[in-house]
């Protein structure tokens, strides 16, 4: 489960006994101010890998594409482009990636860490227009229509909806503005999603963070520069699978402490499914909750975290004022039966274990604490 879906089911209209815990993340957030030819909706079994990209064209327009069941029509590249936030930077770090921080009006994404330290600058400098966001985590319809884009980028289906004071991809439309959501979140806050989009949302990837940079690359017609980026970031992750092939998978647990709001009983949030799944297991592990259902990270109770098995703790950074190092030990001590708690074997994780661009620092530094002799 990504941060993003988690954090939708507890700021979602229905789910009132989280509204508290919304809240605070929400001033938290604040604070430190996810085909390329389809739907993308096809999904990608965890460790599956797909083959590099053939010699990429050129875009031409005018382009049609098939973003969750809408037909997004572009007959340029886009201009003005802004970023929506939920709780996500997965999206605006494939556009930084991709160099494609020009077309950037206004973007909402922003965390206070990252795995690649230059990519927190990066964002900073990056326009907001002075934007902000509403009690639901992004920014309200009024504001989005005002700034005039010619894209809306949000990384779920979620980012369009009107009960929580966005505008909708219908209403954008109608005042000529395009909208696009990662497809692989397209089943995240979609009510009539279909089971294609369900089953990818289910099985989010490695490979999914790569889809959305080459659907970008085709949209700005930027492909051969998608093409160069993911088949460096791809090639990364494959050698570090080669390195632990063979190997016996450790159980990992992958925990952030500073987002205990999202856990009924005040627990670090453990991620577990998708493509924090994919991740470890990239990198020689299986996740200590690997198979649990998607309420894991906010229905944990404390006995369920001390029978865990866990060899290899990551702790996981969303601020500059966490010390994960701290937290890492205070996980020990009060877990002592862990057999990482007895080797004191743990790594730090922010954004990379996140749908977005970032993954490959994370499979790197989770194989040299899993696999320390690959």
């Amino acid at each position: 489960m990504s941060f993003p879906r988690a954090l939708a089911r507890a700021s979602s209209p229905s789910a009132t006994r989280h509204g508290r815990a919304v809240k605070t993340l929400a001033a938290l957030t604040a604070a430190v101010v996810l085909t390329a030819t389809g739907c993308g909706t096809e999904p990608v079994r965890s460790g599956a890998s797909a083959p590099d990209d053939a010699a990429p064209r050129r875009t031409s327009y005018p382009l049609t594409v098939d973003n969750c069941g809408q037909k997004v029509r572009f007959t340029r590249p886009p201009s003005r482009v802004l970023i929506l936030n939920g709780t996500s930077v997965g999206e605006v770090e494939s556009f930084i990636m991709l160099g494609l921080t020009r077309p950037i009006l206004a973007n909402v994404q922003h965390y206070g860490v990252s795995d690649d330290p230059s990519m927190v600058a990066a964002i900073k400098a990056l326009p907001t227009r002075g934007l902000t966001m509403n009690k639901n985590f992004d920014v309200p319809a009024e504001q989005v229509l005002a700034a005039r884009p010619d894209l809306v980028v949000s990384t779920w289906s979620g980012g369009f909806d009107a009960r929580n004071g966005f505008a909708t991809r219908e209403r954008l439309a109608a005042a000529g503005i395009n909208s696009l959501v990662n497809p692989v979140n397209c089943a995240n806050g979609k009510p009539d999603a279909s089971p294609a989009e369900k089953e990818a949302w289910r099985h989010a990837s490695i490979e999914s963070s790569f889809r959305f940079m080459t659907l970008l690359g085709r949209i700005f017609d930027v492909q051969a520069k998608a093409a160069q980026t993911v088949g460096a970031l791809r090639a990364r992750v494959r050698d570090v699978r080669a390195k632990v092939a063979g190997k016996p998978p450790r159980k990992v647990l992958i925990a952030y402490p500073g987002m205990s709001m999202m856990n009924a009983n005040g627990l670090p949030a453990i991620m577990t499914g998708g493509i924090y799944d994919d991740v470890i297991k990239a990198a020689g592990g299986v996740n200590s909750f690997a198979g649990r259902s998607e309420d894991t990270t906010r229905t944990l109770n404390k006995e369920q975290l001390a029978t865990a098995q866990v060899d290899v703790l990551v702790v996981g950074a969303f601020t500059l004022t966490e010390k994960p190092a701290e937290e890492a030990q205070r996980l020990f001590a009060a877990y002592p039966q862990w057999q990482a708690s007895k080797t004191r074997s743990y790594t730090v994780v922010s954004d990379g274990a996140y749908l977005g661009p970032m993954n490959a620092w994370a499979v790197e530094k989770f194989a040299k604490v899993i696999h320390p002799d690959a």
